[in-house]
């Protein structure tokens, strides 16, 4: 994504922020980050990293009790105690007034039945939304997002950044990313307007119930936009009024040809051009070999398919295919530089590269196949 500071860039030049999955011991993954360089000719420069990583300092925020309470009812928690609960709640409220209105909670407790889980399922949700903040001297290369909450003890995965720019507001910076619990997985929210800062915590909806939801860089119609993989298998548009919680998803694009014949998803946020919005996905074939395509939306129904690259764009070549997870290549985000689209994407989990993509050539394919 661009950098937020772009001071002192060679002209026709943007700098740039690439997310990365870092995994370590015992396969528990972290979110880290690079900078670089996009030139006018189309080189591609990443700075060297910082040399001391730092995981920041947590600190609490305060908490939406709609989205507490849809969350809380998609586990099951939708009863008398938690109407009571929420009864007792501001719309926003902070982790001192959750403790009083769960210890009001505690005195009705004979009188209401067991609300125990319902307790359980209150602290993950609170444990799981927190800001981190770094020290601004750090280096951004030196800013890692460590696993902070029981839905991310076992790892953040795949964080699929975009600049969101609101009707009539300032833009932010919008990931979502894998939360990996041990048992299950669930897409997380991250925001920061400076990437010193993060804002975290859970989504809900069945949109949100698997990997790969990306966030649109611009509201649709006057709503967050999003693709989505809800069924684990096809490419489908996700509608949201607040960015938290999700309605149900339309699948937009299943499983057909030989390469994506096992499940398709999405290589990050679409693009905005003037054809469409222009999603990279990926695909695996039978043999679980992944090949990166291409599809177009319209503008204003984003659910309408315009145009799909019959073939791959991009397939593992004979130096990208060994690696901690074989014969993948794989992107959750691009780009765009004028006409030249950048694609950082990871070869097999062991290295990442850069492919560069000729946008005029690439929107003639999808609309005059």
């Amino acid at each position: 994504m661009p950098h937020p500071d772009q001071d002192g860039c060679p002209p026709g030049a943007v700098r740039f922020v690439l997310s990365l999955r870092a995994v370590g011991e015992g396969h528990l993954s972290s979110i880290e980050f690079r900078t670089g360089l996009a030139g006018a000719d189309g080189t591609i420069t990443v700075d060297e990293p910082g040399r001391f990583p730092d995981a920041g300092s947590r600190r609490e925020v305060d908490f939406d009790r709609a989205l507490f309470r849809a969350k809380l009812a998609e586990l099951g928690h939708d009863d008398e105690n938690a109407d009571f609960l929420w009864s007792l709640l501001p719309p926003r409220f902070t982790a001192a007034e959750m403790d009083a209105a769960l210890a009001e909670l505690a005195r009705q407790h004979l009188l209401r039945g067991d609300c125990a889980p319902l307790v359980e399922g209150v602290r993950w949700m609170t444990a799981s939304s927190y800001e981190v903040e770094f020290d601004p001297r750090l280096s951004l290369s030196e800013r890692v997002l460590w696993p902070g909450g029981p839905a991310d003890s076992h790892g953040m995965e795949d964080a699929r950044f975009v600049r969101f720019t609101p009707d009539g507001g300032d833009a932010v910076y919008l990931a979502t990313y894998s939360a990996y619990d041990g048992r299950r997985v669930a897409s997380h929210l991250l925001k920061t307007c400076d990437f010193a800062a993060f804002a975290i915590s859970p989504l809900s909806g069945q949109s949100t119930r698997n990997k790969g939801l990306a966030i649109f860089p611009r509201p649709v119609g006057g709503r967050f936009a999003a693709l989505s993989r809800w069924d684990r298998e096809s490419n489908a548009i996700a509608y949201s009024d607040d960015g938290h919680r999700w309605d149900d998803a339309v699948n937009i694009q299943v499983p057909a040809r030989p390469w994506d014949a096992v499940q398709l998803g999405n290589c990050g946020s679409p693009l905005e051009t003037e054809a469409g919005w222009l999603v990279f996905t990926h695909g695996v074939g039978p043999m679980r070999e992944y090949a990166i395509g291409a599809i177009l939306l319209d503008l204003a129904e984003p659910e309408r398919l315009i145009g799909s690259l019959p073939e791959p764009l991009l397939i593992a070549d004979e130096t990208e295919r060994a690696g901690y997870v074989p014969d993948v290549v794989y992107s959750c985000g691009a780009l765009r530089h004028g006409d030249t689209i950048v694609l950082p994407y990871g070869c097999s989990d062991s290295s990442v590269r850069f492919a560069t993509v000729d946008l005029p050539g690439l929107l003639r394919r999808l609309t005059h196949p």
